[in-house]
């Protein structure tokens, strides 16, 4: 088989979640609400004898960062029994709560779904990578927000947890300054008890009530970085809807407090993303 197929998925910022634990990784996942955002990540996908990764991040300040294998695609890939060169490109860094572990196993399963002629539904795909993420830790409700667009409100885990989307117009700005190692958290048990006492009752129906609860949520819960403080009480005193990138340490809010975070550093500015992955190419 020749060519090379490229897809992309958006990135996501989980506002506040909570694990539930089923019985397998397919009903394991979380509750929550976060924003599909426009920056994500591309994958090309090309047909090899020998399957090899080549992974672009993106450091906190924006520079391009480049690593050679992924264990995780490569596994991905020996499952589906196909073999390829592939090449993920981060519009964010990884690891910093934008959801880039999840966009890039969307975006290549759908490449690869592409080029392969496999044909994988939209659903397969998104089953395929949520069970994936949820096996190697690296994230629980990903999946299921960023295979569609808006703002994803999930009350139950697993790709069919969204309850809900709503799209608003207001655009958001991040600043990060490094990552969270996620399993750390997600594996613990007694941080994962911390951050179930500490969800927000009721679902938001608006852009201001999801970045109230996310605030709330990012308070009681424990996992604010010192680093992160000074960013958030800045927001604060401007009035300036803010909170935590989930699981990074990192700060999003609202638009109009892109000049307050380009004060501590490299302020990205994000649209809320209309849709999932796409395929661009093949």
């Amino acid at each position: 088989m020749e060519g090379t197929a490229v897809a992309f998925a958006p990135g996501h910022i989980s506002g506040y979640f909570k694990r539930v634990d089923g019985d397998s990784p397919k009903t394991t996942g979380s509750c929550g609400a976060g924003i599909v955002i426009d920056r994500g990540v591309t994958a090309s996908v090309t047909p090899s004898p020998k399957t090899s990764v080549i992974v672009i991040d993106r450091s906190p300040d924006g520079e391009s960062l480049i690593s050679y294998g992924s264990g995780l695609i490569e596994e991905l890939l020996s499952g589906l029994g196909v073999c390829a060169k592939v090449e993920t490109t981060s519009g964010l860094p990884i690891g910093a709560g934008f959801g880039m572990s999840a966009a890039a196993i969307l975006a290549t399963l759908t490449a690869t779904n592409a080029v392969f002629d496999l044909g994988m539904s939209a659903e397969a795909i998104s089953e395929l990578a949520h069970e994936t993420e949820v096996a190697h830790n690296t994230g629980l409700g990903d999946v299921a927000a960023a295979s569609g667009g808006g703002v994803a409100v999930r009350n139950a885990p697993g790709i069919f947890g969204v309850n809900s989307r709503f799209f608003p117009s207001a655009e958001i700005c991040s600043v990060t300054f490094g990552s969270i190692f996620t399993p750390d958290v997600i594996g613990s048990p007694e941080k994962m008890a911390q951050v179930t006492a500490a969800f927000p009752v009721g679902e938001p129906a608006t852009f201001t009530e999801f970045m109230m609860k996310s605030r709330q949520f990012a308070e009681a819960s424990g996992l604010i970085p010192a680093r992160i403080r000074p960013v958030l009480d800045a927001c604060d005193e401007a009035g300036i809807l803010a909170s935590m990138t989930m699981l990074g340490c990192g700060v999003f809010a609202a638009a109009d407090g892109f000049e307050i975070l380009s004060e501590f550093g490299t302020a990205v500015p994000l649209k809320v993303c209309p849709h999932g992955p796409i395929l661009l190419e093949v």
